[in-house]
């Protein structure tokens, strides 16, 4: 297994868990426990966790994996709803991306999409997300608009009230939302009140909004609120949503779509 990998799963494990030992770590990893004594103690360098005799926990109670360290988080069902997000987006329209792994696989799947290989343009695309912008920037039929901001480093994402000035001046067909939580009563929320703030303000600006969320974001809480329940239009999760939050999302008005 190489460093990244074991990194990787040594993030995921401690997130699930919320503290992980040395030994408990080498077993599941099939490493020496020296080996993961080095990367515990080269993941707490980088202040990913926090040091403890004997093992590691996370770092801060609201706990968040960089970007670069999520993608592999529930792969197969995030490319199954940023597929079917993508199905919801129509030609030339303008289309409002927040940050995060599946609302970059919605990018992804609107770029291979044979509808929109030609255009002009094929779609408007606005995003806050570094990332994003930098894979659709080369798509030509593609107009990317980014937000000015401040770059934070867990999500590429550009906040601040350099992005509120540039989304305050302009009007979207469509918003699709990344969250790291989405209740009925709670609505859909974030880790950073600085990025539930552009994202929020990228919702109003838009017709229409579609949260894009796996099933295990789904009746979660998170720190700071992007917005309400009754302002989204549409959840697209994966189908192992449970019957029950299915039914109580629709009954809040929602149309669900499960891939």
């Amino acid at each position: 297994m190489s460093r990244d990998a074991r990194w990787k799963a040594l993030l995921e494990l401690l997130v699930e868990r919320g503290r992980l030992e040395v030994e408990e770590a080498a077993a599941e990893l099939g490493v020496s426990a020296a080996t993961i004594r080095r990367d515990l103690d080269r993941l707490a360098e980088q202040q990913m966790l926090v040091r403890t005799r004997g093992g590691a926990v996370v770092h801060g109670v609201s706990y968040e994996l960089p970007l670069r360290y999520k993608t592999a988080r529930r792969a197969s069902e995030k490319q199954r709803v940023a597929k079917a997000v993508a199905d919801l987006v129509a030609p030339g329209e303008a289309v409002g991306l927040t940050g995060g792994t599946t609302t970059t696989e919605v990018a992804r799947a609107l770029a291979v999409r044979g509808d929109l290989a030609s255009g002009s343009p094929a779609l408007t695309v606005v995003t806050n997300a570094l990332n994003i912008a930098n894979e659709l920037a080369v798509r030509p039929q593609f107009k990317i608009v980014v937000t000015g901001g401040v770059a934070r480093a867990q999500s590429y994402e550009l906040i601040g009230p350099l992005a509120d000035g540039v989304l305050s001046q302009i009007t979207l067909d469509v918003a699709v939302l990344g969250v790291v939580a989405f209740d009925v009563v709670h609505g859909a929320a974030a880790h950073d009140e600085a990025e539930a703030a552009v994202d929020r303000l990228l919702c109003e600006r838009a017709e229409r909004v579609i949260v894009a969320a796996d099933s295990s974001k789904l009746g979660q809480r998170a720190f700071a609120r992007i917005c309400a329940t009754e302002a989204v239009d549409t959840l697209v999760t994966d189908t192992a949503a449970g019957p029950d939050t299915v039914r109580r999302f629709e009954e809040a008005g929602l149309r669900v779509v499960t891939v």
